[in-house]
């Protein structure tokens, strides 16, 4: 939610949105490059998020942040922890499964799942302006997805049968992310961004590496390809989600602005470049109509 007081952004703080929406963008096809040669999900989700728990850890040891909780905030850390694990695994299995940009805009539909868990968790009512966004989001969703089957060809059940489980875990993985940003919100309160960040990555980390001992060690890639995808995946995370927390602040940047929802309109152009992946006409039209509700949900003033 953006406080009213919100600023306008200046050339710079836009092109480091910007910026980071291509890098998260690009690490998802990074990890569809991974998965294509033999990198697990629970594999990629270690890389990914211990890479970046230490990154922050060193940051906020730099800055000498305060790291005392209050049980309440030790509880709702660990809840959001455990939210966004899954959220992680759930996105990139997603990814793995089917085209990325899909799998993304599936997941653009958090701010759906936001006001569902408010409401339900919290009795906050949705606001109208979500209320009306809502159809809008929907439509363009189905649009994208080709629910129907009518742009690949392939009927209701063949579409559903190609897209069913990838889109099962991606709107996993929204459902997950919507409830964590409303149990940050109420739960921990107070706490540092940087902070709450090292946390939670640290537990994500934790959580991918038990999947890991479970399948029974890390699967690693069997070619160059696959090295230079997992390099990739977590360099581009790391580097996002650092820049997010240490740079945007300074820039005036409110939270995490709504512009980086172009994230999924970057991960279709970067996949059709290099995976090949490329989808019709009537649903890159379903995936604007998507991210341009999830935008204007984001920068309306509230």
């Amino acid at each position: 939610m953006n406080p009213p007081n919100q600023r306008a952004l200046s050339g710079v703080a836009f092109a480091t949105l910007i910026m980071i929406a291509l890098m998260m963008g690009a690490n998802h096809v990074a990890a569809r490059v991974a998965f294509e040669d033999g990198v697990t999900v629970a594999t990629a989700v270690v890389f990914r998020s211990a890479a970046t728990a230490l990154v922050v850890l060193g940051i906020v040891r730099y800055y000498r942040l305060p790291v005392g909780m209050t049980a309440a905030q030790r509880t709702g850390l660990l809840k959001v922890g455990l939210l966004v694990g899954f959220q992680s695994l759930c996105l990139y299995s997603a990814v793995a499964r089917m085209p990325v940009a899909l799998a993304l805009l599936a997941f653009n539909s958090y701010p759906l799942w936001t006001a569902l868990w408010a409401r339900v968790l919290y009795g906050d009512r949705p606001e109208a302006a979500l209320l009306r966004a809502m159809p809008v989001i929907l439509f363009g969703l189905a649009l994208a997805l080709d629910v129907l089957g009518a742009a690949s060809g392939l009927g209701v059940a063949g579409q559903w049968g190609r897209i069913g489980a990838g889109l099962a875990f991606a709107m996993s993985a929204a459902a997950a992310f919507g409830c964590a940003l409303v149990l940050t919100q109420h739960e921990t309160a107070g706490l540092d961004g940087r902070v709450r960040t090292a946390g939670t990555m640290t537990m994500v980390a934790v959580m991918a590496l038990a999947g890991v001992v479970w399948q029974g060690g890390f699967q690693l890639p069997v070619s160059g390809a696959g090295w230079w995808g997992l390099l990739g995946l977590t360099l581009l995370y790391g580097t996002a989600f650092t820049v997010m927390f240490t740079v945007l602040p300074r820039l005036g940047v409110v939270g995490n602005s709504a512009i980086m929802n172009v994230e999924p309109i970057f991960s279709l152009v970067l996949a059709w470049f290099v995976l090949g992946q490329s989808i019709a006409a009537v649903q890159v039209v379903g995936g604007l109509v998507v991210v341009g509700a999830v935008i204007w949900l984001g920068l309306r003033r509230a």
